[in-house]
């Protein structure tokens, strides 16, 4: 699978996806800081949430209130109507978005929760990605409208079951569409590291071999992303904020400037690090035999003719003569010249 130009794979250098979701708080302004930060960080991609107050919840939900989304804002709980009025992003700003990234030189996407925000990112703003939120796995009339766009499709699968996960994944694949990578993501924010689960990216590659598997993040701090990198994530996505202490509904629980570049650049380090699963001695390492490996030295001196025994070898560095591994072989051959104790010993000497 592809991004754009990019390469999406296993075990290799994964993609850094800054989820900013709503932590723009409705401030184009705070959306440019927080791309900035993302572009210097390092990131890939930043990804915004086009929900409004039309396309994500019914009038059941707001009959309960925002008890579910508190914000850090001291005083009066607005109404949940009002936080996403403050918090959704308009068409107009999302187009400014995608023309900053652009410029920036960062990837844009966003998360589509209805057909028509479908339409707009991939037919207007042609995203070179669709992500499917994790509520939305069993959602089969929707998914399959997303995979008709023919867009790369990257599947959340927080709240789901193996099986849910198969079944959506089918129902893309039903559309011809075959550009899906899945995320590992478990929906509670923050997540508590016993309740990760990272080996859920073995089980997950194991059940779709054919595509790439990455992990949405909702840990605190840096070394689950990590984790994941060092067990092949091909994708990292991570809540971001410029500051934790942020009024707003994630704030707390993203990855801070400082956080994201650590991902980044251990990302980087790791993914160089894993290397092949072929067994190689560099051609570097080799330069190191001679310094590091043992030769045949002399216990004690050996006599010219002398039949050597155990008890006259020894091995010390440097490893520049008779390798230790032949010991044996040398034993009962005759010394063709007197050697010294705790002289290296030589091809010629028998």
């Amino acid at each position: 699978m592809n991004i754009g130009k990019r390469e999406i794979a296993n075990f290799k250098k994964p993609y850094i996806i800054a989820e900013l979701g709503a932590n723009h708080n409705g401030d184009m302004a705070i959306a440019h800081k927080l791309i900035d930060a993302a572009k210097q960080a390092g990131c890939d991609c930043v990804k915004f949430q086009s929900w409004s107050k039309e396309s994500l919840f019914s009038k059941k939900i707001y009959s309960v209130g925002a008890d579910n989304l508190k914000t850090k804002k001291a005083g009066a709980e607005p109404s949940l109507k009002e936080l996403l009025d403050k918090y959704s992003i308009s068409k107009d700003s999302l187009r400014e978005m995608a023309a900053y990234c652009s410029k920036a030189g960062i990837d844009f996407s966003s998360s589509a929760f209805c057909e028509e925000e479908v339409d707009f990112l991939c037919d207007e703003l042609k995203v070179p990605f669709v992500k499917v939120a994790s509520m939305d796995v069993n959602y089969h009339s929707f998914l399959d409208y997303m995979g008709k766009k023919g867009r790369p499709i990257v599947l959340s699968t927080g709240l789901s079951t193996m099986a849910e996960i198969e079944s959506a994944v089918k129902v893309i694949e039903g559309t011809g569409n075959r550009n899906i990578a899945i995320l590992h993501c478990v929906s509670i924010y923050p997540l508590s590291d016993k309740l990760v689960n990272l080996n859920n990216l073995d089980a997950l590659r194991d059940r779709f071999p054919r595509y790439p598997i990455g992990f949405s993040d909702h840990t605190l701090g840096v070394a689950v992303a990590l984790g994941a990198v060092a067990k092949g994530s091909s994708i990292i996505e991570k809540h971001f904020t410029l500051d934790r202490q942020m009024e707003g509904w994630d704030h707390a629980v993203s990855a801070t400037p400082g956080e994201m570049k650590a991902i980044v650049e251990g990302s980087r380090r790791i993914a160089q690090a894993l290397g092949s699963y072929e067994r190689v001695v560099s051609e570097t390492e080799k330069a190191n035999i001679s310094n590091y490996r043992r030769s045949l030295v002399a216990a004690r001196r050996i006599e010219s003719g002398q039949k050597i025994r155990r008890e006259d070898l020894t091995a010390k560095r440097p490893g520049s003569g008779i390798p230790a591994d032949q010991l044996a072989s040398i034993i009962g051959k005759s010394a063709k010249r007197t050697i010294e104790a705790d002289e290296l010993l030589m091809k010629g000497d028998f």
